[in-house]
Protein backbone atom coordinates (compact mmCIF):
# COMPACT_ATOMS: atom_id res chain seq x y z
CA UNK A 1 0.00 0.00 0.00
CA UNK A 2 1.62 3.32 -1.10
CA UNK A 3 1.85 5.89 1.12
CA UNK A 4 0.04 9.79 0.72
CA UNK A 5 2.89 12.05 0.08
CA UNK A 6 1.99 14.99 3.14
CA UNK A 7 2.08 18.54 1.69
CA UNK A 8 5.32 20.87 2.56
CA UNK A 9 3.27 23.89 5.35
CA UNK A 10 6.15 25.96 4.55
CA UNK A 11 5.68 25.77 0.79
CA UNK A 12 1.87 26.24 1.61
CA UNK A 13 2.24 29.12 3.24
CA UNK A 14 4.64 30.48 0.82
CA UNK A 15 1.92 30.50 -1.75
CA UNK A 16 -0.49 32.10 -0.05
CA UNK A 17 1.81 35.22 1.16
CA UNK A 18 2.70 35.20 -2.44
CA UNK A 19 -0.88 35.48 -4.29
CA UNK A 20 -1.92 37.92 -1.06
CA UNK A 21 1.13 40.33 -1.90
CA UNK A 22 0.05 40.14 -5.64
CA UNK A 23 -3.58 40.85 -5.15
CA UNK A 24 -3.03 43.68 -3.28
CA UNK A 25 -0.31 45.13 -6.11
CA UNK A 26 -3.10 45.02 -8.46
CA UNK A 27 -5.29 46.91 -5.88
CA UNK A 28 -2.87 48.95 -5.43
CA UNK A 29 -2.16 50.19 -9.29
CA UNK A 30 -5.98 49.98 -9.96
CA UNK A 31 -6.63 52.36 -7.58
CA UNK A 32 -3.99 54.88 -8.14
CA UNK A 33 -4.58 54.53 -11.92
CA UNK A 34 -8.10 55.46 -12.01
CA UNK A 35 -7.66 58.43 -9.07
CA UNK A 36 -5.78 59.75 -11.68
CA UNK A 37 -7.80 59.59 -14.09
CA UNK A 38 -10.09 63.16 -14.78
CA UNK A 39 -13.66 62.69 -14.76
CA UNK A 40 -14.81 64.79 -18.19
CA UNK A 41 -18.46 66.55 -17.23
CA UNK A 42 -18.92 68.12 -20.15
CA UNK A 43 -21.48 66.54 -21.10
CA UNK A 44 -24.14 67.13 -17.82
CA UNK A 45 -22.53 70.61 -17.63
CA UNK A 46 -24.06 71.47 -20.82
CA UNK A 47 -27.03 69.65 -20.01
CA UNK A 48 -27.46 71.45 -16.39
CA UNK A 49 -27.03 74.94 -18.38
CA UNK A 50 -29.41 73.98 -20.75
CA UNK A 51 -32.15 72.96 -18.32
CA UNK A 52 -31.21 76.08 -16.21
CA UNK A 53 -31.83 78.31 -19.76
CA UNK A 54 -34.96 76.48 -20.27
CA UNK A 55 -36.33 77.43 -16.74
CA UNK A 56 -34.86 81.27 -17.15
CA UNK A 57 -37.25 81.89 -20.35
CA UNK A 58 -40.13 79.69 -18.87
CA UNK A 59 -39.55 82.03 -16.09
CA UNK A 60 -39.20 85.30 -18.26
CA UNK A 61 -42.21 84.21 -20.47
CA UNK A 62 -44.33 84.22 -16.99
CA UNK A 63 -42.95 87.12 -14.90
CA UNK A 64 -43.61 89.12 -18.60
CA UNK A 65 -46.98 88.11 -18.77
CA UNK A 66 -47.65 88.71 -14.79
CA UNK A 67 -46.54 92.06 -15.28
CA UNK A 68 -48.08 93.98 -18.26
CA UNK A 69 -50.77 94.90 -16.32
CA UNK A 70 -48.73 96.87 -13.75
CA UNK A 71 -46.74 98.61 -17.00
CA UNK A 72 -50.12 99.40 -18.12
CA UNK A 73 -50.61 100.85 -14.56
CA UNK A 74 -47.17 102.72 -13.75
CA UNK A 75 -48.11 103.93 -17.41
CA UNK A 76 -51.25 105.57 -17.12
CA UNK A 77 -50.07 107.56 -14.50
CA UNK A 78 -47.95 109.91 -16.81
CA UNK A 79 -51.15 110.10 -19.01
CA UNK A 80 -52.97 113.62 -18.58
CA UNK A 81 -55.98 115.63 -19.97
CA UNK A 82 -55.79 118.25 -22.20
CA UNK A 83 -58.76 121.20 -23.03
CA UNK A 84 -58.62 124.09 -24.91
CA UNK A 85 -61.07 125.45 -22.86
CA UNK A 86 -61.59 125.70 -18.72
CA UNK A 87 -63.85 123.59 -17.35
CA UNK A 88 -66.06 125.00 -14.36
CA UNK A 89 -65.54 122.01 -12.81
CA UNK A 90 -62.84 121.30 -10.07
CA UNK A 91 -61.22 119.07 -13.08
CA UNK A 92 -61.31 118.82 -16.76
CA UNK A 93 -62.01 115.04 -16.89
CA UNK A 94 -65.64 116.32 -15.45
CA UNK A 95 -68.81 115.02 -16.97
CA UNK A 96 -68.40 117.28 -19.77
CA UNK A 97 -67.66 115.70 -22.93
CA UNK A 98 -64.74 115.97 -25.67
CA UNK A 99 -67.03 118.21 -27.85
CA UNK A 100 -67.43 120.34 -25.12
CA UNK A 101 -64.15 120.65 -23.75
CA UNK A 102 -62.06 119.94 -26.97
CA UNK A 103 -60.83 117.13 -24.77
CA UNK A 104 -57.63 115.31 -25.63
CA UNK A 105 -54.80 113.40 -24.17
CA UNK A 106 -51.09 114.55 -23.30
CA UNK A 107 -47.88 112.61 -22.20
CA UNK A 108 -45.85 113.48 -19.55
CA UNK A 109 -42.13 113.38 -21.13
CA UNK A 110 -39.89 115.20 -18.64
CA UNK A 111 -40.27 115.70 -14.75
CA UNK A 112 -40.50 118.85 -14.49
CA UNK A 113 -43.26 119.87 -16.78
CA UNK A 114 -43.28 119.20 -20.48
CA UNK A 115 -46.26 117.46 -21.98
CA UNK A 116 -46.10 116.10 -25.37
CA UNK A 117 -49.14 115.90 -27.33
CA UNK A 118 -50.61 116.60 -30.66
CA UNK A 119 -51.08 120.61 -31.92
CA UNK A 120 -54.61 119.85 -33.08
CA UNK A 121 -55.60 119.13 -29.37
CA UNK A 122 -53.00 122.23 -27.40
CA UNK A 123 -53.02 124.70 -30.12
CA UNK A 124 -49.67 126.36 -31.79
CA UNK A 125 -47.02 127.50 -30.00
CA UNK A 126 -47.82 130.06 -27.21
CA UNK A 127 -51.07 129.11 -27.11
CA UNK A 128 -52.97 128.38 -23.67
CA UNK A 129 -54.42 125.21 -22.72
CA UNK A 130 -55.70 123.28 -19.45
CA UNK A 131 -54.43 120.30 -17.73
CA UNK A 132 -55.08 117.54 -15.13
CA UNK A 133 -53.19 115.20 -13.60
CA UNK A 134 -53.93 111.59 -12.91
CA UNK A 135 -53.92 112.54 -9.44
CA UNK A 136 -56.76 115.21 -10.19
CA UNK A 137 -54.63 118.37 -9.66
CA UNK A 138 -55.23 121.14 -12.53
CA UNK A 139 -52.70 123.12 -13.86
CA UNK A 140 -52.46 125.98 -16.84
CA UNK A 141 -50.16 124.85 -19.48
CA UNK A 142 -48.33 126.93 -21.90
CA UNK A 143 -47.45 125.76 -25.69
CA UNK A 144 -43.68 126.33 -25.92
CA UNK A 145 -43.23 124.41 -29.45
CA UNK A 146 -45.64 123.15 -31.99
CA UNK A 147 -45.19 122.19 -35.88
CA UNK A 148 -48.17 121.93 -37.85
CA UNK A 149 -46.73 119.63 -40.29
CA UNK A 150 -46.09 117.01 -37.64
CA UNK A 151 -49.22 117.52 -35.48
CA UNK A 152 -47.23 117.86 -32.24
CA UNK A 153 -46.85 120.32 -29.63
CA UNK A 154 -44.97 120.69 -26.11
CA UNK A 155 -46.65 122.32 -23.47
CA UNK A 156 -44.88 123.58 -19.84
CA UNK A 157 -46.89 123.55 -16.69
CA UNK A 158 -45.32 124.31 -13.29
CA UNK A 159 -44.26 121.28 -11.45
CA UNK A 160 -41.78 119.25 -10.39
CA UNK A 161 -40.97 115.56 -9.22
CA UNK A 162 -43.55 114.52 -11.45
CA UNK A 163 -43.59 110.58 -12.80
CA UNK A 164 -42.73 110.41 -16.72
CA UNK A 165 -42.28 108.09 -19.14
CA UNK A 166 -39.47 106.54 -21.08
CA UNK A 167 -39.21 107.41 -24.73
CA UNK A 168 -38.87 104.44 -27.48
CA UNK A 169 -36.86 103.72 -30.10
CA UNK A 170 -39.20 103.88 -33.35
CA UNK A 171 -36.90 103.30 -35.58
CA UNK A 172 -36.53 99.61 -34.81
CA UNK A 173 -40.40 98.53 -34.57
CA UNK A 174 -41.70 96.09 -36.45
CA UNK A 175 -45.16 94.81 -38.10
CA UNK A 176 -46.42 92.42 -35.94
CA UNK A 177 -45.23 93.57 -32.95
CA UNK A 178 -47.71 94.22 -29.95
CA UNK A 179 -48.84 97.42 -28.57
CA UNK A 180 -51.03 99.61 -26.30
CA UNK A 181 -53.09 102.81 -26.97
CA UNK A 182 -53.79 104.69 -23.97
CA UNK A 183 -56.15 108.05 -24.44
CA UNK A 184 -59.14 109.80 -23.13
CA UNK A 185 -61.90 109.18 -25.50
CA UNK A 186 -65.68 110.94 -25.28
CA UNK A 187 -64.95 112.56 -22.03
CA UNK A 188 -64.49 111.58 -18.44
CA UNK A 189 -66.47 107.81 -17.95
CA UNK A 190 -63.67 106.69 -20.39
CA UNK A 191 -60.78 108.56 -19.12
CA UNK A 192 -57.23 106.54 -19.86
CA UNK A 193 -58.75 103.64 -21.59
CA UNK A 194 -56.88 101.36 -22.85
CA UNK A 195 -56.76 99.34 -26.09
CA UNK A 196 -54.07 96.99 -27.43
CA UNK A 197 -53.49 95.84 -31.17
CA UNK A 198 -50.30 95.16 -33.33
CA UNK A 199 -48.37 97.75 -35.29
CA UNK A 200 -50.16 96.63 -38.73
CA UNK A 201 -47.66 98.83 -41.15
CA UNK A 202 -44.84 101.22 -40.94
CA UNK A 203 -44.48 103.99 -43.00
CA UNK A 204 -47.99 105.15 -43.96
CA UNK A 205 -49.35 107.79 -45.70
CA UNK A 206 -52.37 109.25 -45.20
CA UNK A 207 -54.17 112.71 -46.94
CA UNK A 208 -55.66 115.40 -44.41
CA UNK A 209 -58.27 117.19 -45.91
CA UNK A 210 -60.02 120.35 -44.74
CA UNK A 211 -62.85 122.35 -46.89
CA UNK A 212 -59.72 124.85 -47.65
CA UNK A 213 -56.29 123.12 -47.69
CA UNK A 214 -55.07 119.47 -48.15
CA UNK A 215 -52.15 117.90 -46.98
CA UNK A 216 -50.38 114.81 -45.97
CA UNK A 217 -48.70 113.43 -42.81
CA UNK A 218 -46.42 110.73 -43.91
CA UNK A 219 -43.80 107.81 -42.01
CA UNK A 220 -46.76 107.39 -39.56
CA UNK A 221 -46.80 103.89 -37.58
CA UNK A 222 -50.43 102.25 -38.48
CA UNK A 223 -52.23 100.08 -35.30
CA UNK A 224 -55.17 98.49 -34.97
CA UNK A 225 -55.54 98.84 -31.41
CA UNK A 226 -58.48 101.39 -31.24
CA UNK A 227 -58.08 105.07 -30.96
CA UNK A 228 -61.31 107.16 -30.89
CA UNK A 229 -61.62 110.97 -30.46
CA UNK A 230 -60.57 111.55 -27.29
CA UNK A 231 -56.80 109.34 -27.50
CA UNK A 232 -55.21 112.38 -30.18
CA UNK A 233 -52.18 113.26 -28.25
CA UNK A 234 -52.36 109.83 -26.00
CA UNK A 235 -48.64 107.43 -26.01
CA UNK A 236 -49.12 104.49 -28.24
CA UNK A 237 -46.30 101.98 -26.03
CA UNK A 238 -44.79 99.06 -26.18
CA UNK A 239 -45.52 95.60 -23.66
CA UNK A 240 -41.68 97.19 -21.96
CA UNK A 241 -43.94 100.84 -21.29
CA UNK A 242 -41.89 102.74 -23.84
CA UNK A 243 -43.90 105.73 -25.91
CA UNK A 244 -43.01 104.46 -29.66
CA UNK A 245 -45.19 107.18 -31.00
CA UNK A 246 -47.64 109.42 -30.48
CA UNK A 247 -51.63 108.94 -31.50
CA UNK A 248 -52.79 110.88 -34.15
CA UNK A 249 -55.69 110.01 -36.01
CA UNK A 250 -57.97 107.34 -37.12
CA UNK A 251 -60.00 106.44 -40.42
CA UNK A 252 -63.67 107.23 -39.73
CA UNK A 253 -65.01 105.00 -42.51
CA UNK A 254 -62.91 101.56 -40.86
CA UNK A 255 -62.58 99.88 -37.75
CA UNK A 256 -59.28 99.32 -36.58
CA UNK A 257 -57.09 101.77 -38.54
CA UNK A 258 -55.50 104.21 -36.36
CA UNK A 259 -52.36 106.06 -37.43
CA UNK A 260 -49.34 107.54 -34.17
CA UNK A 261 -46.37 109.82 -35.47
CA UNK A 262 -43.34 107.79 -34.68
CA UNK A 263 -41.74 109.54 -31.37
CA UNK A 264 -38.00 109.40 -32.80
CA UNK A 265 -38.54 112.66 -34.59
CA UNK A 266 -39.04 114.69 -31.75
CA UNK A 267 -36.90 113.30 -29.02
CA UNK A 268 -33.71 115.59 -29.39
CA UNK A 269 -36.35 118.60 -29.00
CA UNK A 270 -37.54 116.93 -25.69
CA UNK A 271 -33.69 116.37 -24.60
CA UNK A 272 -33.35 120.70 -25.35
CA UNK A 273 -36.55 121.63 -23.40
CA UNK A 274 -35.23 118.91 -20.55
CA UNK A 275 -32.03 120.60 -20.38
CA UNK A 276 -32.06 123.86 -20.56
CA UNK A 277 -35.40 124.60 -20.73
CA UNK A 278 -35.11 125.99 -24.18
CA UNK A 279 -34.80 124.66 -28.09
CA UNK A 280 -33.90 126.43 -30.81
CA UNK A 281 -35.24 125.08 -33.78
CA UNK A 282 -32.84 125.12 -37.33
CA UNK A 283 -34.52 124.67 -40.53
CA UNK A 284 -33.11 123.72 -44.37
CA UNK A 285 -35.76 125.69 -45.48
CA UNK A 286 -37.49 123.30 -48.19
CA UNK A 287 -40.50 120.70 -47.69
CA UNK A 288 -39.88 117.31 -49.27
CA UNK A 289 -41.91 114.32 -49.99
CA UNK A 290 -41.22 110.32 -49.90
CA UNK A 291 -42.18 107.86 -52.33
CA UNK A 292 -45.23 106.97 -50.43
CA UNK A 293 -46.58 110.56 -50.91
CA UNK A 294 -45.23 111.48 -54.59
CA UNK A 295 -48.07 109.17 -56.29
CA UNK A 296 -50.73 111.76 -54.55
CA UNK A 297 -49.38 114.47 -56.76
CA UNK A 298 -47.64 113.16 -59.67
CA UNK A 299 -48.02 109.82 -61.07
CA UNK A 300 -45.19 110.71 -63.63
CA UNK A 301 -42.33 111.12 -60.72
CA UNK A 302 -40.45 107.86 -60.15
CA UNK A 303 -37.78 107.16 -57.44
CA UNK A 304 -36.49 104.14 -55.62
CA UNK A 305 -34.79 106.00 -52.41
CA UNK A 306 -34.38 109.49 -51.19
CA UNK A 307 -36.92 112.45 -50.76
CA UNK A 308 -38.26 114.94 -53.98
CA UNK A 309 -37.80 118.40 -52.73
CA UNK A 310 -41.55 119.92 -53.72
CA UNK A 311 -41.09 123.71 -52.15
CA UNK A 312 -37.61 125.63 -50.91
CA UNK A 313 -39.18 128.56 -48.98
CA UNK A 314 -38.37 131.70 -50.54
CA UNK A 315 -35.72 134.16 -49.05
CA UNK A 316 -34.79 130.45 -46.99
CA UNK A 317 -31.45 128.81 -46.15
CA UNK A 318 -31.70 126.52 -49.63
CA UNK A 319 -33.17 129.48 -52.27
CA UNK A 320 -29.96 130.46 -53.39
CA UNK A 321 -28.10 127.66 -53.41
CA UNK A 322 -27.50 125.11 -56.33
CA UNK A 323 -30.56 123.00 -54.46
CA UNK A 324 -33.52 122.71 -56.85
CA UNK A 325 -37.25 121.80 -57.00
CA UNK A 326 -37.46 118.52 -58.72
CA UNK A 327 -34.07 116.67 -57.09
CA UNK A 328 -33.72 113.65 -55.14
CA UNK A 329 -32.13 114.26 -51.69
CA UNK A 330 -30.48 110.73 -51.09
CA UNK A 331 -28.25 111.91 -47.84
CA UNK A 332 -27.45 113.91 -45.51
CA UNK A 333 -23.96 114.63 -43.83
CA UNK A 334 -23.85 110.75 -45.29
CA UNK A 335 -27.30 109.89 -43.31
CA UNK A 336 -29.48 107.77 -45.93
CA UNK A 337 -32.86 109.33 -46.12
CA UNK A 338 -36.19 107.92 -47.54
CA UNK A 339 -38.79 110.16 -45.24
CA UNK A 340 -39.17 113.61 -44.55
CA UNK A 341 -39.26 112.62 -40.83
CA UNK A 342 -35.65 111.19 -41.33
CA UNK A 343 -34.59 114.58 -42.58
CA UNK A 344 -37.00 116.37 -39.79
CA UNK A 345 -35.15 113.80 -37.36
CA UNK A 346 -31.66 114.93 -38.20
CA UNK A 347 -32.15 118.54 -39.02
CA UNK A 348 -33.49 119.06 -35.48
CA UNK A 349 -30.38 117.79 -33.41
CA UNK A 350 -28.35 120.68 -35.33
CA UNK A 351 -28.44 124.43 -34.66
CA UNK A 352 -28.94 127.05 -37.02
CA UNK A 353 -25.61 128.30 -38.92
CA UNK A 354 -24.34 124.62 -38.83
CA UNK A 355 -23.55 123.58 -42.67
CA UNK A 356 -24.95 120.38 -44.20
CA UNK A 357 -24.15 118.52 -46.76
CA UNK A 358 -26.53 116.74 -49.03
CA UNK A 359 -26.21 114.46 -51.85
CA UNK A 360 -28.79 114.75 -54.79
CA UNK A 361 -29.52 113.60 -57.90
CA UNK A 362 -30.59 115.14 -60.75
CA UNK A 363 -31.77 113.20 -63.29
CA UNK A 364 -28.92 111.37 -63.73
CA UNK A 365 -26.34 113.57 -62.10
CA UNK A 366 -25.63 113.20 -58.66
CA UNK A 367 -23.80 116.22 -56.68
CA UNK A 368 -22.77 117.32 -53.20
CA UNK A 369 -24.53 121.07 -52.14
CA UNK A 370 -23.74 122.24 -49.24
CA UNK A 371 -26.20 124.59 -47.07
CA UNK A 372 -26.45 126.82 -43.61
CA UNK A 373 -29.25 126.41 -41.57
CA UNK A 374 -31.04 129.11 -40.71
CA UNK A 375 -33.67 129.55 -37.43
CA UNK A 376 -37.21 128.74 -37.83
CA UNK A 377 -39.91 131.01 -37.34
Amino acid sequence: MKRRKRKNPRKKALIISITAILIWILGFYIYTTYNKIEINNQNYETQKIKSTQSEQTVEKVQEESKTIADVIEETTKSVVGISKLKSAGESILSTSDESQLGLGTGIIVTENGYILSNEHVTGSKYSKCYITLENGKNYDGKVVWSDESLDLSLTKIDAKGLSYLTLGDSSTIRVGETVYAIGNPIGYEFRRTVTSGIISAKNRTIKISDTENKSYMSDLIQTDATINPGNSGGPLINPAGEVIGVNTVKISSAEGIGFAIPINVIKSIIKSYKETGDYIQPTIGIYAYDKEVIPYLDSNINFEKGIYVAQITPNGPSYNTELKIGDIITSIDGKILNTMNDLREYIYTKKPNDEVTLNITRKKINKEIKIILGKAN
